[in-house]
């Protein structure tokens, strides 16, 4: 039976944390929050696990997760490069709602999937998150919803979608981010492809919390595709 852990509570923040770690160090799945949804996350580097997000979620390997990281220091171990054109985005906006596409470090042994030599990473702000990050490492997260169902934006909404599939779900309330919900806007993060960026140019794949606007804001009209 999954188990639910009352973060605002601290012997629950205690409690859930120290499940949350030792779950995914066997392979299993934890609900968490994050600055714009509730995720569901898995190691990064266990391929079991991965794969066990995306059957929950009930979605293919041609849709592989996310990766949330912790720190900047992290994201120069997994990609081949950080072009010049995306650091104006990631200064201004990690941690948060945004989300780069990049070409993956080729010498990671790990399995997401089909991401045909790139990874999508993201550092997130909230709290939480960024703690289980420090301990477990780079998570694989997709939001915490089956597919084709809305994002949970509460521990609850995410249970009752998942179930037992996930092993520890830490509730922080209901999460979503600061920056202004548009009406039509996905309520993840905004995705950019940085994979092209050697061009000088960035492509808009997901429009999410993070307005077209802000980004174009920082690094110009013409660097977006």
């Amino acid at each position: 039976m999954a188990s639910l852990y009352d973060c605002s509570v601290d012997s629950e923040l205690l409690a859930g944390m120290r499940f949350a770690r030792a779950a995914i160090g066997r392979g299993e799945l934890v609900v968490l929050p994050t600055d714009t949804v509730y995720g569901v996350g898995a190691d990064a580097f266990d391929p079991a696990a991965v794969q066990r997000l995306l059957d929950a979620k009930g979605r293919g390997r041609q849709s592989p997760p996310p990766v949330l990281i912790k720190g900047l220091d992290t994201l120069a171990a997994l990609t081949e490069s950080v072009p010049d054109v995306v650091r104006p985005l990631l200064d201004e906006f990690w941690p948060g709602p945004l989300t780069v596409i990049f070409r993956a470090q080729p010498s990671l042994t790990w399995d997401l999937g089909e991401t045909r030599g790139t990874v999508a990473l993201r550092m997130p702000s909230h709290p939480l998150a960024l703690e289980l990050l420090e301990e477990t490492g780079p998570l694989a997260v997709s939001s915490a919803n089956l597919t084709g169902r809305p994002a949970a934006t509460t521990a609850a909404d995410a249970r009752d979608m998942l179930g037992d599939s996930v092993s520890v779900y830490l509730d922080a309330a209901t999460v979503g981010s600061d920056y202004e919900r548009r009406p039509g806007a996905n309520t993840g993060s905004t995705i950019v492809d940085a994979t092209a960026a050697e061009d000088g140019v960035l492509r808009i794949v997901r429009h999410g919390v993070l307005a077209d606007t802000e980004i174009t804001r920082v690094v110009g009209v013409d660097a977006i595709a």
